[in-house]
């Protein structure tokens, strides 16, 4: 590749006027030069920015790339001279082995295929119940308050044991961490507030445990910090990453009328439409890893101690791997998208987010048929380029009552 070398010099954020969905443009011409771009990161010193789906997977499966923190540059701030922390105890998402493992090992059998089925049944409940106020109140709604935000809160404050009372509170906070728009006083602040809930949280259970993941996890060898970084973690993942496919996958839906046509004909087209809908939204950006020796990657050196960001959204529109990705396509068997990682990081919730946004998609286009936007769907406002995840602020959606 030598001299042709495609070079990014500034992270891309803003999308394409009109495609929501789409990844930035600037990424989507990165890959189309090459899987893999030099980086120049905010402070001047140069990474790696890997574009192309196999080599995304390559990374995230290869135990010399470490996901900690403390070793990595970040691909819109400027890091230099400021001394980055490690995670703090059972925040596990940027940690290696055996920390990771020490905290991911007591929750799988937690999150398995088989317990996740289990609370179908349950999850369909929520789901009817909030499809049932939506009715009651009436058009138009927001979908984001109504629907896609409360179900999947629900479901893992229920499965962490967080009590009813706390569960409005908790969702305030976690959206101030995670919505890309709180200034840094008053992230500090939501951090502090959530921390010192789960704390107390985490020592009630001690005291007097209950039928839950929390307090099972009290049985074992973790201490409360760990627990308290783990329990914010799962519920962070849990609550904020369901909640923007949900909302943006019916707003894609909406927009294909003739996919939606084919869900609504055939309710066998659930499961690879959720699918569809991760790989198409594609909530996830980029999350990055650091090189702990020199590695070979798509005939590039990349040295020790170098950072690679790694775009999932533009490995999922990936053409090599889905054939024309700009297009939604419900009966889509093109592979695994990496809407939930891969390798040892692959998301604990995968299966209890595939649940619930089946469940979700199906129940809400069967209640109501005739839901079509309340809004031109430029007038849609999307969460700031800088959050980390991608979503709407709101969706406004009506039917015929």
């Amino acid at each position: 590749m030598g001299e042709s070398l495609h070079t990014v010099t500034t992270m891309p954020m803003a999308r394409r006027p009109g495609c929501p969905f789409d990844p930035p443009t600037e990424l989507l011409q990165a890959r189309r030069h090459g899987p893999i771009s030099r980086f120049t990161f905010p402070g001047g010193q140069l990474g790696w920015l890997v574009t192309g789906y196999d080599l995304v997977r390559s990374v995230l499966a290869d135990s010399r790339f470490s996901a900690r923190r403390e070793l990595m540059l970040h691909p819109t701030v400027d890091v230099t001279g400021i001394d980055v922390a490690p995670s703090p105890p059972g925040e596990f998402l940027l940690t290696d082995r055996p920390q990771h493992s020490r905290y991911r090992r007591p929750l799988a059998s937690k999150f398995n295929v088989r317990r996740m089925r289990r609370i179908t049944e349950h999850i369909e409940q929520i789901t009817a119940d909030h499809l049932d106020a939506m009715e009651k109140a009436g058009p138009p709604v927001d979908l984001v308050a109504a629907y896609a935000k409360p179900i999947p809160a629900i479901v893992i404050c229920e499965l962490l044991g967080v009590p009813e009372l706390d569960r409005s509170r908790f969702q305030e906070q976690i959206d101030a961490i995670v919505n890309g728009e709180t200034s840094d006083d008053d992230l500090i602040a939501a951090y502090t507030r959530m921390q010192r809930y789960l704390a107390e949280l985490v020592a009630a259970k001690r005291a007097a445990p209950t039928d839950d993941v929390l307090s099972d996890l009290t049985e074992g060898d973790l201490t409360d910090e760990e627990l308290r970084g783990m329990a914010l973690t799962l519920l962070a993942a849990g609550f904020d990453t369901s909640a923007n496919v949900l909302a943006l996958g019916t707003w894609a839906l909406l927009r294909n009328p003739e996919q939606l046509a084919a869900l609504r004909a055939d309710p066998g087209l659930a499961d690879s439409a959720v699918e569809e809908l991760l790989r198409y939204v594609s909530v996830g950006k980029t999350f990055m890893r650091a090189a702990l020796e020199d590695v070979e990657l798509g005939g590039q050196t990349i040295e020790a101690g170098t950072t690679v960001v790694l775009s999932y959204n533009t490995a999922d529109y990936d053409p090599e791997q889905f054939p024309d990705p700009h297009t939604l396509d419900l009966s889509r068997n093109d592979g695994a998208n990496l809407a939930f990682g891969h390798g040892v990081h692959l998301c604990l919730g995968n299966q209890l987010a595939r649940i619930e946004l089946r469940v979700a998609f199906t129940a809400l286009f069967e209640r109501f048929p005739t839901l079509r936007l309340a809004v031109p769907s430029d007038e849609i406002r999307l969460r700031p380029e800088t959050a980390d995840i991608h979503g709407v602020k709101s969706l406004p959606v009506t039917w015929d009552a």
